[in-house]
């Protein structure tokens, strides 16, 4: 695969054999952000764990101070005044079974997030098998399960944002734009991190974080010191 021009200067000005503290890598990873759009700034942790055992699954959600820089668009399965409620908060669609073959048949995903009452689950879980890939069903984990609809929508506008261990045990998530701020970035990785750290499962042996990179979507990325997390 060829790499443009703009991504070897980029990765010139990255030691890939240093380990950076969180300053440094977020400066370096906004200056090798070269393409012509703005790009996504993602973190990417890789873990210790074992994502097989139920016992070292990781999953949660946390509120990026600064949120993500993207339209996050909402949609919320309820009823009655819960469906009202969720209108109030700014959910793009709100709705119930009706939604079911619109999904189904024809395809319709022009939602982020799913947001579902818990009398609404057995409707949702009719969906499983194609929001479940997509990493699209709702989950009490993440805050997306929920009576408190309001918050729900609220917390996911405000730029809430979703963790878990991918098949490889590596947690993928973004942290901003290359057109914050080296501060807006920093706040975002930081508290993303915390989230990470408090997250840890009580069964896992030996190392939690075997390493930490971040990149921007179409640059290098830059590895961090994860011995300044433990």
């Amino acid at each position: 695969m060829k790499k443009g021009k703009r991504y070897a200067e980029a990765a010139k000005a990255i030691d890939r054999a240093n380990l950076y503290d969180t300053t440094e890598a977020i400066s370096l990873v906004k200056k090798a952000s070269v393409a012509k759009f703005d790009e996504t700034i993602e973190a990417h942790i890789r873990t210790g764990c074992d994502g097989r055992h139920a016992d070292q699954q990781i999953r949660g959600a946390v509120v990026l101070p600064h949120g993500t820089g993207k339209k996050v668009r909402v949609l919320v399965f309820a009823k009655n005044a819960k469906a009202d409620e969720a209108r109030a908060a700014g959910a793009e669609y709100v709705g119930a079974e009706e939604l079911i073959p619109k999904i189904q048949n024809e395809n319709w995903f022009e939602f982020d997030v799913v947001v579902a009452t818990p009398d609404m689950m057995g409707v949702v879980g009719r969906l499983g098998r194609v929001l479940g890939p997509k990493g699209l069903m709702p989950n009490p984990k993440a805050g997306t399960v929920t009576m408190d609809v309001t918050k729900a929508v609220q917390e996911i506008k405000a730029g809430k944002i979703e963790y878990r261990l991918d098949k490889t045990n590596i947690i993928h998530v973004p942290i901003g734009k290359a057109s914050f701020t080296e501060e807006q970035l920093a706040d975002n990785f930081q508290t993303l991190m915390g989230a990470i750290l408090k997250a840890k499962p009580s069964a896992l042996k030996g190392q939690y974080l075997k390493s930490v990179t971040v990149a921007p979507t179409m640059g290098p990325g830059v590895k961090l010191n994860t011995a300044k997390f433990a």
